[in-house]
């Protein structure tokens, strides 16, 4: 039997052969994260061991591409803790309304959700037509899946409860088309969306930003690169900028901490000092 210290070095080497040879880097993601994905992908795919798995993601690009995937974080869903969205309405688009053009940064989209749950609320508030949304993430098929904006009508309950408690303003079927067993997004929530493949961990700053939204990712990184990815987000927004994380992240034990005020503590609504 293998011991602990060995199954880590072997961990090691299969995330440093995956960054070698494909170029995606999770070698700072949080250990626990990494273990849980990579032992379900052993067990699923049949293999002894990871040593095994290492010979076939170097042998295999379909295979590792099945391992790219689980390595990746796609959980999301519109309006997501519904709490945060009514603070945004609240605390951030007031602020917003003071630009003349907005530029909006989704760090880490995944399958898109939170972007249309976004571009809703900057339709409802007037400001759409003056805001680009750049939703960003490495995960090319998510991608693909949010540029479609198909999702299942199994989720359009809890994604309706979620609006109505963000103070949504609308009948929220207005904003989708149901077909069979899918709903469809409205296009003219589409307009001003640009979606980029961009890697937190590997790339430099994205653009220029009024206002970052990154919920729930940075939790799967450990410290060194949650402060270096966070340093990308300071650098990103203009004086004055919001920087939006999840409910279990903070900036509070970064060395960027003094550079915000804190807009909402709750909802972890940050604004950058001038």
């Amino acid at each position: 039997m293998r011991s602990k210290e060995t199954n880590e070095l072997e961990i090691k080497l299969l995330l440093e052969a995956v960054y070698q040879k494909y170029h995606y880097d999770f070698r700072q993601y949080s250990e626990a994260h990494i273990r849980r994905r990579i032992m379900n992908r052993l067990i699923m795919s049949g293999l002894e061991d990871i040593p095994q798995m290492l010979a076939k993601v170097l042998s295999d690009e379909s295979f590792a591409s099945k391992l790219l995937q689980d390595l990746s974080i796609t959980v999301t869903e519109m309006f997501r803790d519904p709490g945060f969205y009514k603070s945004l309405r609240e605390n951030v688009v007031p602020i917003l309304k003071t630009y003349p053009f907005i530029k909006i940064w989704h760090a880490g989209c995944a399958t898109g959700e939170e972007a249309y749950s976004m571009a809703i609320i900057l339709q409802e508030e007037g400001l759409y037509n003056r805001t680009t949304i750049y939703a960003t993430d490495f995960n090319q098929l998510a991608l693909n899946k949010a540029k479609d904006g198909i999702f299942s009508t199994a989720m359009m309950k809890e994604y309706t409860a979620n609006y109505q408690l963000s103070g949504g303003k609308e009948s929220f079927s207005n904003y989708y088309t149901s077909s069979y067993d899918n709903v469809i997004m409205d296009q003219s929530l589409k307009k001003n969306i640009v979606w980029a493949n961009h890697n937190l961990v590997t790339d430099s700053v994205f653009a220029e930003v009024n206002l970052v939204l990154c919920r729930n990712v940075l939790i799967y990184f450990d410290k060194d690169l949650q402060n270096k990815v966070q340093t990308l987000f300071y650098n990103s927004l203009i004086n004055g900028g919001i920087l939006c994380l999840g409910s279990k992240e903070s900036l509070r034990f970064t060395d960027l901490y003094a550079n915000y005020s804190e807009l909402d503590t709750k909802q972890r609504i940050f604004k950058k000092k001038y």
